[in-house]
């Protein structure tokens, strides 16, 4: 470990902690984010160019990135390109009057290189599509949040509920023991078996086109709730997943958050924003961790 960049386990496995302590995010996550917070405030307010770029995006939700041609151009692997070539002249910054690094010279570390790359486009493509078609004629209401991982999101999903915000309490709803309101307990074996067995089967999906099209099914039922995603973490976490040494690390994940507890704040039902619990089950990994 360098002391200029210092890498620290973050519970969204995405960040790293760079020189004076400043996060810095995966590059899926960055890509991912960059794209569609751009296109999600224009397609909201029903810019043109936003809503085309956006209908493009959807149609290829569940083809390869790259080996469909019509995916050519796009502008979630455009936004991947330019970060890698940020990323490439920062090196190059660093390096100035050094030896070259040594994947230049070693084919084993080029073509972990090129490994890692189509793991990125893959997880950029498959999360920005997937973005695409559950906000697809949702304009009053983001489908990228914040703090709704997976998990959480198909929780809300199996309980029958729509949305982020629930409906105001009424004088009759009882009263806790502390004189508050009472909270109504919603077991997990009372959810939805059908909604948890679609998500069981996402867990149990053991390659990136059975993964797709198994979080695609979940992400049109969803739409249909307009329960939102964060797709940052979403694009992370199916980067790692396509390392098989951390794909249970991912499904731990996606465990936990289905069976957390989030408190509700103002913030909720406004924006879909919310506050996790300090725990809130999303993997210890740093992108790093993924490497060959």
């Amino acid at each position: 470990m360098t002391t200029s960049t210092q890498h620290a386990e973050d519970r969204d496995g995405s960040a790293q902690l760079e020189s004076g302590g400043r996060r810095r995010y995966s590059l899926p996550r960055r890509a991912t984010l960059r794209t569609i917070t751009r296109l999600q405030a224009g397609y909201r307010q029903d810019v043109p160019t936003a809503v085309a770029a956006v209908a493009r995006l959807r149609r290829e939700a569940g083809r390869d990135a790259y080996t469909s041609p019509t995916s050519w151009g796009l502008d979630d692997l455009e936004a991947l390109t330019d970060i890698r070539e940020q990323e490439r002249r920062e090196e190059q910054e660093r390096r100035e009057g050094q030896e070259a690094a040594p994947r230049y010279f070693s084919p084993a570390a080029r073509n972990r290189d090129e490994r890692r790359a189509e793991r990125e486009e893959r997880a950029v493509h498959l999360a920005v599509t997937l973005w695409a078609l559950h906000q697809q004629s949702l304009r009053n209401e983001p489908m990228h949040v914040p703090g709704w991982p997976l998990g959480r999101a198909v929780r809300r999903l199996a309980q029958g509920k729509a949305g982020t915000k629930d409906p105001a309490r009424t004088p009759d709803a009882g009263v806790g023991p502390d004189g508050g309101e009472a909270q109504e307990p919603e077991p997990v074996e009372e959810v939805s078996a059908t909604i948890r067995k679609r998500f069981v089967r996402i867990g149990t999906s053991t390659d990136v086109g059975t993964l797709s099209d198994r979080l695609r099914e979940m992400v049109l039922l969803l739409r249909a709730s307009r329960i939102p995603l964060d797709y940052g973490l979403l694009a992370d976490h199916i980067y790692l997943w396509q390392d098989e040494d951390h794909q249970d690390d991912i499904r731990r994940a996606w465990g936990r958050q289905f069976h957390l507890t989030y408190r509700r704040t103002e913030a909720d039902g406004d924006d879909g924003g919310s506050t996790p619990p300090s725990d809130s089950g999303r993997s210890d990994l740093t992108n790093d961790d993924a490497g060959d």
